[in-house]
């Protein structure tokens, strides 16, 4: 007869494979994002409620099938993962919930976060993807996927569609204003929006001064 095992062991076992599939990740959803997602949505858990099993196991599974590192897969490793470690049906499908509804889909898509888990998972996602480390993370996608830099003549896009958002190969500059600076005023929870307020600051600061460069100001 087969036996669940523990949550706590489920989590131990997630955390292991996880950091494995993405350890040498270079596009900067890499092990160390995932783990700052898990340990930032916890901490928002601590004051803003929800289900930590599911919080946690979300937060470790979010980017396993996600389009931007995976998008040919035919299988979803997130689902085989699950089922591998014996993940009771009900669990299961909160988890894929949480998941899918994760992802900015397009400065135009609203968004789709539902449950306290899902909100919590999705503040902590894009949480890191602003700031200093956001910075770092953007120009490391960017880079991974050939993108230039910036191109005064390529304008940013406010996509009004998931399949255009996916679709778009702007300069990394541009993904500053289709997505990370609309962060802020898109998360859910109060604990979130306070801890946004000085990575938004840093990444106006960080455009100020590169513009500054861009255009040789002394």
């Amino acid at each position: 007869m087969m036996v669940n095992i523990s949550e706590i062991e489920s989590i131990r076992q997630t955390g292991d494979y996880v950091k494995k599939l993405f350890e040498n990740e270079g596009t900067g959803h890499d092990w160390w994002h995932i783990h700052r997602v898990r340990n930032i949505a916890l901490k928002i858990a601590e004051t803003e409620g929800g289900n930590r099993f599911i919080i946690e196991m979300s937060a470790l599974l979010h980017d396993v099938d996600d389009w931007k590192i995976n998008d040919d897969a035919k299988v979803s490793r997130t689902v085989a993962w699950l089922k591998n470690i014996k993940t009771p049906k009900p669990e299961t499908e909160r988890i894929l919930e949480v998941i899918d509804q994760v992802s900015f889909k397009g400065a135009g898509v609203k968004n789709s976060a539902v449950s306290i888990e899902a909100k919590i998972v999705q503040d902590a996602d894009r949480l890191d993807a602003i700031g200093a480390i956001g910075i770092a993370r953007t120009f490391a996608y960017g880079g991974s996927k050939g993108r230039p830099i910036y191109l005064p003549e390529i304008k940013p896009e406010l996509h009004v569609s998931f399949e255009n958002y996916k679709k778009t190969t702007a300069p990394t500059i541009n993904h500053f204003y289709e997505k990370l600076l609309l962060l802020k005023n898109r998360l859910n929870t109060a604990t979130a929006i306070e801890i946004a307020e000085n990575r938004h600051t840093f990444m106006e600061a960080f455009l100020k001064q590169f513009f500054m460069e861009w255009e040789s100001a002394l």
